[in-house]
């Protein structure tokens, strides 16, 4: 596969010849991970184990996009791993971000309510398929259903499970994944998800997933009266996109990232999250805290936890701060400090 991929770039003028040689000559394959003890730098790119077995000086960096690696030896990392790490991500032609160590570190926490925000609309009534037409047209590259078939629902489940457990109080169980799978879809991977996936043709709405989307509302039964709900585009786009910047703000909050402008420069690079909107923090300055603010107390107090405004939220949508302002200008941080 990383010959194919190789030689591709190569058809595609891409990299010339011999660079596509030197890379490939360079390329070892190993069946067991003692191989990796003499390595410099370990790059885990497949399953999220931190089982490994190298030598004390070696670099270790995981592709854990919600797994955290608190658990393990690496509880503090030194100052010159993180300037040569810094200095590979820019060799490699990345924009790397220091971030502090939690579940999901930056990007993939804040954007975990994301897709429960969908599934939370999804249950309360409102068609999949409008959501993802207006997140769509808001600027993302798809909605929260089309990229759930793209990942893959195993991954799903898996990052689900991670993140329960990670923060119980703000996480919504959702059967309709489960539900997919047990009908014999698995998204893109095999061509049967929300959508219809066929070699050569753009992804097709499968209306045949409208009884599994009954079964998932009729199982977890939030419908007010069991009837749908009401709710405007606008709303739709707010009530799945202002629980992300909830969580960008918990993460503001408790030093996860230095300043908010690492986070939208993250989302922009990292989730394609539009550009021309600034990021995350940047676009929820220009909604409004306090407009923010206010709809996730109204969600709240309708559909549950998931939207309970965090603190630091509150505080600067009451005391009129942006989001953006250094947190030396919140109170709780000062307190902390």
């Amino acid at each position: 596969m990383i010959e194919e991929n190789v030689r591709g770039l190569v058809a595609r003028k891409k990299l010339a010849q011999d660079k596509a040689d030197k890379s490939l000559s360079m390329l070892k394959g190993v069946l067991d991970y003692s191989e990796f003890r003499d390595v410099d730098l370990v790059i885990e790119a497949v399953i999220e184990k931190l089982s490994r077995s190298h030598r004390g000086g070696t670099f270790f960096q995981s592709c854990a996009c919600y797994a955290s690696p608190r658990d393990h030896s690496n509880r503090k990392t030194s100052a010159q791993v993180i300037l040569d790490l810094m200095t590979v991500g820019k060799i490699i032609k990345k924009v790397p971000v220091v971030v502090g160590n939690c579940t999901g570190f930056a990007v993939s926490r804040t954007f975990f309510p994301y897709s429960q925000g969908a599934h939370i609309l999804a249950n309360l009534g409102v068609d999949v398929f409008r959501i993802d037409r207006l997140i769509s047209s808001f600027g993302l590259p798809m909605g929260p259903f089309q990229l759930q078939d793209l990942v893959g629902y195993g991954v799903a489940i898996a990052v689900g499970k991670e993140f329960a457990a990670a923060f119980p109080d703000r996480t919504f169980q959702s059967p309709l994944v489960e539900l997919m799978i047990k009908s014999g879809r698995n998204g893109k991977n095999n061509g049967k998800g929300y959508y219809i996936y066929e070699k050569g043709s753009k992804p097709k709405p499968d209306p045949s997933v409208l009884p599994i989307i009954e079964e998932s509302r009729r199982l977890t039964n939030i419908m007010p009266g069991g009837k749908p709900i009401s709710v405007t585009d606008q709303e739709i786009v707010e009530m799945i996109l202002f629980p992300v910047v909830n969580e960008a703000c918990r993460v503001m909050d408790e030093g996860v990232v230095v300043r908010a402008s690492d986070l939208d420069v993250a989302h922009v690079l990292g989730t394609s999250f539009p550009s021309y909107r600034g990021g995350i923090v940047f676009w929820a300055d220009t909604v409004g805290p306090n407009h923010i603010y206010s709809s996730l107390k109204k969600w709240s107090e309708l559909y549950g936890d998931f939207y309970q405004p965090s603190k630091f939220l509150e505080e600067r949508a009451t005391k009129g701060i942006p989001l953006s302002a250094p947190a030396s200008t919140s109170s709780a941080s000062r307190s902390r400090l």
